[in-house]
């Protein structure tokens, strides 16, 4: 079973360029990453265009990912002599570890902060959490950030904020599929039903017991259209003509994983993907 993403608008190659044309400008760059999917979410353009420049990776989200999975991203990152801390950015947990440890690294009154990471990651919504505001746009829905701004996030850091960056063709299938499941990458480019198969198999390969406990299906399906079928049924999920509303079941699961209702879920580990 294959699905197919191709997602590359226009303004992610600008966003690029402005990268790369801004990046003197600033003294340290935040890495934003899903603590999901910290290799999937990581642009593997970012390392060749920032080279040497000084940076902390921040696993955004990382309320929803396990938590074991967490210190071993994060032991990964120490490895390759890179800080890294962990961030919810919606309440702020990891704020106050973050201002400190960038203030550690950068020893000058005023700090000027690139932020970079791929669409849906929570840039706009770690900038509102910095600077105390809301006039930062965020959305749920990727690609919302258009155009490069600073924000005085005060504490003498000054933030520039790029829009998510995609980069243009997927070399891993898992990649493009892990991008699609935290919703980095637009809905209306991909199946539904086809994403949501995909996020069965996925989590089935995890535990079986994710789906029989939120769901409480029968616990002898192994077929995962089969699955998808089962948890339609569990949920009321019927179209016209009391037929089962698969779209309709393929979207709760994929909301539900989105908003952590599945529970705490990393789809990967750092022994489990090629880093070169």
């Amino acid at each position: 079973m294959d699905i197919n993403i191709n997602w590359y608008p226009g303004h992610m190659k600008k966003t690029t360029e402005a990268i790369r044309t801004n990046l003197k400008l600033v003294d340290i760059v935040y890495e934003l990453l899903d603590s999901r999917i910290p290799y999937s979410s990581q642009n593997p353009s970012i390392n060749s265009i920032l080279e040497n420049k000084q940076r902390i990776i921040i696993l955004n989200k990382s309320d929803l990912a396990n938590p074991n999975a967490n210190n071993l991203w994060k032991k990964h990152f120490n490895n390759l002599d890179t800080e890294c801390v962990f961030l919810n950015s919606l309440n702020g947990e990891g704020i106050i570890d973050l201002i400190s440890l960038t203030k550690k690294i950068v020893n000058k009154r005023s700090i000027k902060v690139m932020i970079v990471g791929i669409p849906n990651v929570g840039k706009s919504t770690l900038i509102n959490r910095l600077s105390n505001r809301k006039s930062t746009k965020t959305g749920n829905k990727p690609g919302i950030t258009k155009s490069v701004q600073w924000i005085n996030a005060g504490n003498g850091i000054y933030l520039l904020d790029t829009p998510g960056v995609l980069w243009p063709k997927f070399e891993e299938v898992n990649v493009g599929l892990n991008l699609a499941f935290v919703g980095s990458i637009k809905d209306e480019v991909i199946d539904t039903t086809m994403l949501s198969l995909k996020l069965v198999e996925k989590l089935n390969d995890i535990d079986k017991n994710i789906l029989i406990k939120r769901y409480n299906i029968d616990k002898n399906l192994e077929n995962s259209y089969n699955i998808l079928e089962n948890i339609a049924k569990r949920r009321g999920c019927i179209s016209k003509g009391s037929n089962l509303d698969i779209e309709k079941a393929s979207n709760i699961i994929i909301d539900d994983f989105r908003k952590g209702l599945l529970g705490k879920i990393t789809l990967e580990f750092p022994n489990e993907v090629n880093h070169e």
